[in-house]
């Protein structure tokens, strides 16, 4: 049944077949569709640095009904395009701003409520305290994988001074990415361990849950200068009772 439903879906699919297009023909392209463009050697060098693709996400507010018809609004203009792209970024810096705040946040309590409630310094790297096994050594490949990469003075320092397989969790959260703080939270065997954490930010377990996920994909979208404005998310954060 699977089967029937990949080769019916493959057999609807077409080759990709759209050349590459310089920035002077498609400054002509817009224009044919109805984007006044005022300044073309200006809009010329917009689309070589930036890229037509990244800057159609802002030109596709201004299409008129239907969209698939690729026709421009009348008072549509290239230097709006470029105002909702410089919109764009201004919120994507704001935004980055204020999730460092709330990533430091997480990360100290995750780290410092761990910490405690386990009384093991070491209990990021101990499969007792996990649940899933399987996640738990895939998050060891990546802690193992950021360990070797780094050059950070005080990772080099420890492995030159200490025994110890891995460093304690308030050092090797510091070299860890946002998403692998998470997957170790979401991978606590003791549910009261995470329940003191979630607490710790006025939320139950699972709308905290949720919210790290947003958090997450929205501070990657931000790292990677992807777009934040008008962009609808696949996944809702869920809200606390």
């Amino acid at each position: 049944m699977f089967g029937s439903f990949y080769f019916n879906t493959m057999s609807n699919r077409i080759p990709f077949q759209k050349p590459y297009t310089s920035a002077h023909d498609l400054v002509c392209l817009l224009q044919s569709r109805g984007l006044t463009v005022t300044d073309t050697s200006k809009a010329e060098s917009y689309l070589e640095y930036i890229g037509y693709y990244r800057l159609s996400a802002y030109m596709y507010p201004l299409l008129q009904m239907p969209k698939e018809q690729h026709r421009y609004k009348p008072s549509a203009t290239f230097s709006q395009v470029m105002m909702l792209y410089r919109f764009d970024k201004k919120l994507r810096l704001l935004i980055f701003n204020e999730i460092e705040k709330i990533e430091v946040a997480v990360r100290s309590a995750i780290v410092n409520i761990g910490s405690a409630m386990t009384g093991n310094p070491f209990w990021m790297t101990d499969c007792s305290n996990f649940i899933d096994a399987g996640k738990f050594c895939r998050t060891m490949d990546l802690i193992d994988a950021e360990l070797h990469r780094s050059r950070e003075d005080f990772i080099v320092h420890f492995k030159q001074t200490y025994s110890d397989a891995y460093p304690p969790a308030w050092i090797l959260a510091e070299v860890l990415p946002f998403g692998v703080i998470t997957n170790i939270f979401s991978n606590i065997k003791v549910a009261r361990i995470k329940k003191s954490i979630a607490r710790r930010f006025g939320l139950q377990v699972a709308p905290f849950e949720s919210w790290l996920t947003i958090v997450t994909l929205t501070r990657n979208s931000c790292c990677h200068h992807a777009r934040v404005w008008n962009k609808q998310n696949t996944i809702r954060p869920m809200l606390p009772n």
